[in-house]
């Protein structure tokens, strides 16, 4: 779905927040073409985002200087980072495809589901999934929370989870998680449907981050009906 011109700047504004910078730091680089920097040298990450055509990066000085010619392009790729920060013992986090929307259209079940609010059923659909599926989305993060459960033999099982957590007081940083055993049957974009416009009854606009090498995640998001419009890249320093 096309994004209305006014929830990208309320994009740009919570990040520009996140990111320590002026309110108005992504709007006026677009207008002078320049990269947004911060020098922080007590940051633990260096961060490298891209908004709608404007970038900022923000971390030690060192390393800002290194990236000084640099092209965006170069800097969106986390291998670019980890060679910038080798000495300052870069790893980790890698580099999200970032998508968003400010309306979606409504998943409808094909049958009538439960929907949990509560936070056992998520911790144990955490339980029956992988770790590194559990960690990338971080649901303990998210603090706003809707799991399908479903009876099975007289017990509620969790299936599938969507969440949200609150960035700013404007965005909706979204996410989703589903049982393996019920993957491929929907459950995904429903509950991110749910999740979705939760958050948009809250007057949020939706944030999804996807690993840019998570095939499922990126297809996810798209199946939702969200439009993508940057990236961030991110490193730990030792």
């Amino acid at each position: 779905m096309t994004l209305d011109p006014g929830s990208a700047a309320i994009i740009q504004l919570a990040w520009a927040r996140r990111l320590g910078l002026d309110d108005d730091a992504f709007g006026d680089a677009l207008a002078s073409g320049e990269r947004i920097v911060r020098a922080d040298e007590s940051a633990r990450t260096v961060e490298f985002v891209r908004l709608f055509g404007s970038s900022a990066l923000v971390g030690p000085r060192s390393v800002i200087d290194a990236a000084a010619d640099i092209p965006d392009e170069e800097m969106a790729q986390h291998v670019t980072l980890l060679k910038l920060t080798r000495e300052q013992g870069g790893h980790g986090l890698g580099a999200a495809a970032l998508f968003f929307a400010d309306d979606l259209p409504l998943q409808q079940p094909s049958e009538e589901l439960t929907v949990s609010h509560g936070n056992p059923e998520a911790i144990e659909l955490e339980g029956r999934c992988p770790p590194d599926d559990v960690n990338e989305v971080g649901l303990s993060d998210l603090e706003n929370r809707y799991t399908i459960v479903h009876e099975i033999d007289g017990r509620r099982v969790p299936l599938a989870c969507g969440a949200y957590g609150e960035w700013e007081g404007l965005l909706a940083n979204m996410g989703v998680l589903v049982d393996p055993e019920w993957r491929r049957q929907g459950l995904g974009a429903l509950a991110g449907s749910i999740a979705a416009h939760e958050a948009l009854a809250a007057g949020l606009t939706l944030q999804w981050r996807a690993d840019v090498s998570n095939t499922g995640c990126l297809a996810l998001a798209r199946k939702l009906g969200l439009s993508a419009g940057g990236i961030q890249t991110s490193v730990h320093l030792r």
